[in-house]
């Protein structure tokens, strides 16, 4: 009995270090396994978000399944507290090895089985379990360095532990992320988590250790880092192979951006397909209706000076200037590397008609919200071609805040277009992007035409919830400044005016006519309008 309560207080003389040196190790490797922690429960929200889309739900369905199995893993740690050395050294390997391979093991079971829900809970709890057992294990393994009250030693251990979780939490998205990626950034963090918890238990406190138990951490250890290392070594043909799986074989351009992911793939003009985070933005076979649709309707009246937010790949652009007396083109896209693509690609700069080399055009990269804070122009057109509103990350550029904002820009006839999600599939997310924009001071007229047709298979459209043949419509809103007080007329009432058929047919006539050589024919669809509610 009192060899176990010394054991227990105390017993720094057994180690081969000073109390206070041995100290400063145990909360070393708790700031270091608290930081790769955090990297493991990042990775499976950004991943989750990427895969599955709505990065709210995800982040929720992450955090709380985590924080639960954390609550468990602490008390099942209460059993190994009597082997706590031994015990910890375990759960660092098991933690480093199943936290540094959840990235690879998600993407892998949705590129080849096509879901990866089912997936993300199981490494959430197992994840959560492993973290949850760290602190009561080091919490014996801390007093057992120094003599010092229950309190104290709590105190240094969570200390040690939030700055670890700061320190992770920047590192990801600043580090990790731009350095080495998704998939060799949680590979790299495993390696680290493995290293600090093997070195703290084997120098340490390996007199603690049985010769089986140190022969057995060895072993341990060596095994995780090997397995890691090798697929660090093999994540590059890894994920050649995935994306073959999910975009097919043609994967032309695969690049990771400051902003998102990038791919290309298709040959020419006539196959190229555009993902931006995964998700299908244009496909060569069938973008020209949804552009034309989105374009001409806005473009019926003054239109000598346009705003394109968004649209970086120049396909929205490319209908504005086939208009002879349009002045100045702007187009607003946060993320270089698209335009970028579009001024190069030999597909995409083919299929936007070259529209980056018209002096009329001006690209600027900037998020489309701060940009139009600062700026201070007038605008006959507003097009906004932005990521869909069913997405989270998009959410604020379909606010009232945002169409507010877009209300001071236009000019006195101005009119804006905004691509709102299909309404048939998501009439609530239509609905409500209809809502804010005349809750954002303007007269909206909702119209849509079909979207691909069915049996669409030119490239899978998968990821973030997609469907193998994508949307069934795409849904617009048009809308211009509101009338206040005209006469005959109610405060507020919109001023827009329904645009008839033969209308809608002479701007497809006039696309025709100033259609850009070797550009497809128009092919405009008369759209069904809604009365508003």
């Amino acid at each position: 009995m009192i060899d176990q309560q010394v054991s227990l207080r105390g017993g720094a003389a057994r180690l081969p270090v000073r109390p206070r040196t041995g100290r400063f190790l145990v909360l070393a490797a708790v700031f270091v396994c608290a930081a790769c922690g955090l990297v493991y429960e990042l990775e499976l929200v950004a991943l989750a978000s990427y895969l599955i889309g709505d990065s709210v739900t995800q982040a929720s369905v992450v955090l709380s399944v985590m924080v639960f199995a954390m609550g468990i893993g602490s008390l099942l740690a209460k059993r190994l507290r009597c082997h706590a050395a031994v015990g910890f050294g375990l759960i660092e390997a098991a933690l480093a090895l199943i936290g540094g391979s959840s990235a690879l093991v998600l993407y892998a079971s949705f590129a080849w089985l096509g879901e990866s829900r089912h997936a993300l809970v199981g490494f959430s709890l197992a994840i959560g379990v492993l973290i949850g057992a760290e602190i009561p294990l080091l919490m014996t393994l801390i007093q057992r360095v120094d003599r010092q009250d229950a309190g104290g030693a709590v105190a240094d251990l969570f200390a040690a532990d939030y700055v670890g979780a700061l320190v992770g939490g920047l590192a990801f998205p600043f580090l990790l992320l731009p350095m080495l990626g998704q998939l060799t950034g949680a590979l790299f963090t495993g390696a680290v988590n493995a290293a600090a918890g093997g070195a703290l238990v084997l120098w340490v406190f390996r007199r603690d250790l049985t010769p089986r138990s140190r022969r057995l951490l060895v072993l341990a250890n060596l095994s995780v880092i090997a397995v890691l290392a090798t697929a660090t070594f093999l994540v590059d043909d890894f994920e050649r192979a995935a994306r073959r799986a999910v975009y097919g074989d043609q994967v032309r351009v695969a690049v990771q951006t400051g902003v998102q992911e990038v791919i290309l793939t298709g040959t020419d003009s006539d196959s190229l397909g555009l993902y931006l985070d995964g998700r299908l933005r244009v496909s060569a076979r069938d973008e020209h209706r949804y552009h034309e649709a989105l374009v001409h309707p806005a473009m019926n009246g003054p239109h000598a000076r346009v705003l394109v937010l968004g649209g970086g790949d120049g396909l929205a652009a490319r209908e504005v200037l086939r208009y002879r007396d349009v002045r100045s083109v702007t187009v607003v896209e946060i993320d270089p590397a698209v335009t970028r693509l579009a001024r190069t690609d030999p597909a995409l700069s083919g299929l936007n008609g070259h529209a980056y080399r018209d002096p009329r055009l001006t690209a600027v990269g900037a998020d489309a919200f701060t940009w139009l804070r600062a700026d201070r122009h007038r605008y006959d057109v507003v097009i906004s071609d932005l990521p869909d509103p069913g997405f989270t990350a998009s959410t604020k550029l379909y606010s009232a805040e945002f169409y507010g904002l877009v209300a001071e820009a236009l000019a006195p006839r101005g009119r804006l277009v905004v691509h709102a999600g299909p309404p048939e599939a998501r009439p609530r997310t239509f609905w409500t992007v209809e809502a804010s924009i005349r809750a954002g001071g303007l007269a909206t007229r909702p119209y849509r035409i079909p979207g691909r047709p069915s049996g669409f298979t030119a490239s899978p459209d998968r990821l973030g919830g997609g469907g193998g043949g994508g949307p069934e419509d795409w849904g617009f809103v048009l809308a211009g400044a509101r009338a206040v007080g005209e006469p005959g007329r109610g405060a507020g009432a919109p001023v827009l005016r329904s645009l008839g058929e033969s209308e809608l047919r002479d701007g497809a006539r006039a696309a025709e006519r100033l259609r850009l050589p070797g550009q497809v024919p128009s092919t405009l669809i008369h759209p069904r309008y809604w009365e508003e509610a």
